[in-house]
This record gives structure tokens, C-alpha cells and sequence, in this order.
């Protein structure tokens, strides 16, 4: 898929800037069965990709944390509940 390489060279500002037009020109209804179909593959293929991105950002946030003995310490970001 041509498209998916152009996606891993975005930055991710790019891409979901590319998908805000994608959502666009779709929502204007002046596009071919044609092109809206292409357009909404690349814009699933964006997402997906955005998605992914988003993700790993998320596994590699860590916040500070001050603890109640005024030691400052790390945890992750998202923590699974459960």
C-alpha cells in the first residue's frame, strides 16, 4: 500500500491534520462514490496508524509523583485498573 509509507514519514500534527481534510471533504458530499471510498481508506489507514502512535506515546509517559514521605518518585502514566 503506497499510502501506508507516506503515513510512517508524517509527523503525527501531519496526519491528523490530513485526516481533519479527509473528514472534510467527505462531510461536503462533493466527492465521486470513487474518491469518498479512497478517502475513507486513507483515513481508516491514518487512524489506525494515529492510534498506534497515541499508544506507545501513552506506555512511555511517566508522571512525577511526590509521596507522602516528600520523596518524589515515577509511575506510568495510564495504569491498568483491575
Amino acid at each position: 500500500m503506497a499510502g501506508g509509507s507516506i503515513i510512517w514519514h508524517m509527523k503525527f500534527e501531519e496526519g491528523l491534520q490530513r485526516l481533519e481534510q479527509i473528514v472534510g471533504t467527505l462531510d461536503e458530499g462533493e466527492v465521486s462514490v470513487d474518491e469518498a471510498l479512497a478517502l475513507f481508506k486513507e483515513g481508516l489507514s491514518l487512524t489506525k496508524e494515529l492510534s498506534k502512535r497515541l499508544d506507545d506515546i501513552e506506555r512511555k509517559v511517566e508522571i512525577l509523583v511526590k509521596k507522602e514521605n516528600g520523596s518524589v518518585g515515577k509511575k506510568p502514566f495510564l495504569q491498568e485498573e483491575g
